[in-house]
């Protein structure tokens, strides 16, 4: 949750950016740290956050250390998508608005952008998936609990990806189940999540 409130909008915000404005310099380190970091795995990332928010910082061990570091992974599906929905919203809607003298800034929000929303949606419900089953950053910055903890600043968090690293080595046959158990259950999340991505596609394209 905290990783999508931190990443959805500075993707959005990113891609816009390239997609209306992106001239120069910086146009060119954004698009190349973008694909840096569409390059890089989990455990890169949060290795990254490990040092520079742990040990660089001294803050502790915490679900929101798991939430920066899967922001890392979360922002380049992003603004990868919304870049290209933008990029599909034809040139001629924006000649329209700036012909009626609406400037720029509010072309791109009452005009570019709704017209884009539908695949910038399914976008952004894509990259929730890509993360939910992370596991590296998780046991790297915050370990397991078997119980829930509602504290994100610090301590131990219950995960299935996790709980299914932790249970693989149990003997036990409860241990097993508690594996399948958790798989299953991160299968029909992000298969909601993808059938949701599909749905709110079709339904607001629909509407335009």
């Amino acid at each position: 949750g905290i990783a999508a409130v931190l990443a959805i909008p500075l993707g959005v915000m990113a891609a816009i950016y390239l997609v209306e404005y992106g001239r120069g310099t910086l146009a060119k380190l954004t698009t190349f740290m973008v694909d840096v970091l569409a390059g890089v795995p989990s455990i890169v990332a949060a290795l990254f956050i490990f040092a520079l928010w742990i040990a660089t910082l001294g803050f502790p061990q915490s679900a929101l250390a798991v939430s920066l570091a899967l922001v890392l992974l979360m922002l380049p599906v992003v603004v990868r998508s919304t870049e290209e929905m933008l990029k599909l919203v034809p040139d001629e809607l924006r000649e329209a608005s700036y012909a009626l003298g609406i400037p720029k800034w509010k072309t791109i929000v009452k005009v570019v952008v709704p017209t884009a929303l539908p695949g910038i949606i399914s976008g952004i419900l894509l990259s929730v998936a890509r993360v939910i089953g992370e596991t590296a950053p998780v046991l790297v910055l915050v370990g397991y609990a078997r119980s829930i903890n509602f504290d994100v600043f610090e301590g131990n968090m219950a995960s299935l990806p996790l709980l299914i690293y932790t249970e693989l080595i149990n003997p036990q046959p409860a241990g097993q189940m508690r594996v399948w158990g958790a798989a299953l259950t991160l299968i029909i999340v992000v298969a909601i999540l993808m059938a949701l991505a599909a749905v709110a596609t079709r339904l607001l394209t629909r509407k335009r």
